[in-house]
């Protein structure tokens, strides 16, 4: 997993670990040179430049759009801006706005190396983003083949990632609010995996991959996986020497213990 990675799942809430030395030098530990941190390379730490300086560039242009309730088209002029300026993208090369899928129309269509890789529907500042804005973003991800889709009013961008099947599935990758309370640096670490750099190097797979695997869903089902339930039986007869039949567990975790919606 990259560090980009470990970066932005601290920042969302996903992880919450400090690295520690398993042991301090002492009269009978010699210390260890200690190893070189991690430089960055020229292209991700130009970038995260371009994004921190973006961030604070339209904070205030985006304020005042939200306090006078700016329209739609108003929220769209910024968004290109930020998508050019803050996050990499050419304006004529890689974003194509009113992208055409089957008579209906995409606000922007990302492409990489000419490649379609993203969709993008915008809504007024505003306006709170929900299931229905991604629902009509995931018909033009499913028509055309494109795994990651993105809604945005401006102030919070949302990223998903689709996994296609029947029915297909969609995982929340991203999401950062400009103007909420997370410092200047966590809003770049998050915003950085939506640049062009990071996007092309499909850096943001990892940010996916990891937030899927611990989502509430993920987790539900390790709960109710026969190995852990076997534990939990071993744990009751421990704690009172009742010795729990194994369905009975399972059947009192998901109807007492775990929400219903984690249950699929």
């Amino acid at each position: 997993m990259t560090e980009q990675t470990v970066n932005a799942m601290v920042n969302s809430g996903e992880a919450n670990e400090t690295a520690v030395p398993l042991a301090a030098p002492g009269r009978d530990t010699p210390a260890k040179k200690p190893s070189a941190p991690r430089t960055a390379p020229k292209w991700e730490v130009d970038a995260r430049d371009r994004v921190r300086a973006a961030i604070r560039r339209y904070s205030k242009p985006l304020a005042d759009l939200v306090a006078r309730d700016a329209n739609e088209g108003d929220t769209r002029l910024l968004v290109t801006d930020f998508l050019c300026d803050g996050l990499g993208y050419d304006k004529y090369e890689e974003l194509t706005t009113e992208y055409q899928v089957k008579g209906e129309f995409a606000d922007y269509g990302i492409r990489i190396d000419k490649q379609l890789v993203a969709f993008i529907e915008v809504k007024r500042c505003s306006q709170k983003l929900n299931v229905r804005h991604l629902r009509q973003v995931q018909m033009y991800a499913v028509n055309e083949g494109v795994e990651w889709m993105i809604l945005t009013n401006g102030q919070v961008w949302q990223v998903y990632h689709m996994t296609g099947g029947l029915p297909v599935v969609i995982d929340l990758a991203l999401d950062v609010d400009l103007l909420g309370e997370a410092t200047l640096a966590a809003k770049t670490d998050a915003l950085f995996y939506l640049s062009k750099e990071a996007f092309k190097r499909r850096l943001i797979d990892d940010l996916w991959k990891a937030r899927a695997a611990t989502s509430a869903k993920s987790l539900a089902q390790v709960v109710l996986s026969d190995v852990v339930i076997d534990a939990i039986r071993k744990e009751v007869r421990r704690q009172t020497s009742h010795n729990a039949d194994v369905q009975d567990i399972a059947r009192i975790l998901r109807a007492d213990v775990l929400r219903p919606d984690t249950l699929g």
